[in-house]
């Protein structure tokens, strides 16, 4: 009897899931900024004239990427934030990613990217204090680029 209200409440909680998680559809909403050519304008076209302070944001990948198709990220901070955005600096679009962060969830986000060629990754933060914070980092991308 146990095991079936487990395997009930098991089916409810995945049931609600969809309900507790919601994204919005940054593209269609602000479509220039992943059209954007220059870092810059992509911050620009995203968040608006920010200035973000360079403190309190983590941006870790490989110093030299081996196969630049895939090049293990994470971006990880202590701030209490709204959103997190990632760019990069080589490929034609600069935009590579926009979290939302859940209330009272930590930012700790891992994916993959890919880099033509050497560049730097940077990652601002939306706080929820209404200020902006930024983290970046320079990497290397070996001979044959996304080919790898």
């Amino acid at each position: 009897m146990e095991r079936r209200k487990f395997l009930g409440f098991g089916l409810a909680a995945i049931a609600a899931m969809p309900a507790i998680v919601s994204a919005k559809d940054e593209r269609k909403e602000k479509p220039d900024a992943w059209t954007a050519k220059t870092e810059k304008d992509a911050i620009e076209k995203l968040y608006g004239t920010i200035t973000p302070v360079e403190k309190g944001v983590k941006v870790k990948a490989p110093k030299v990427a081996s196969n630049g198709g895939q090049i293990p990220v994470t971006v990880k901070s202590d701030i209490e934030a709204k959103s997190v955005a990632v760019f990069q600096n080589v490929n034609p679009e600069k935009l590579v990613a926009v979290f939302d962060v859940p209330e009272g969830q930590p930012v700790d986000f891992s994916f993959k990217i890919k880099m033509k060629k050497s560049g730097t990754i940077t990652a601002i933060v939306e706080g929820k204090d209404g200020k902006y914070y930024k983290g970046a980092q320079t990497l290397e991308v070996a001979l044959g680029g996304c080919e790898g």
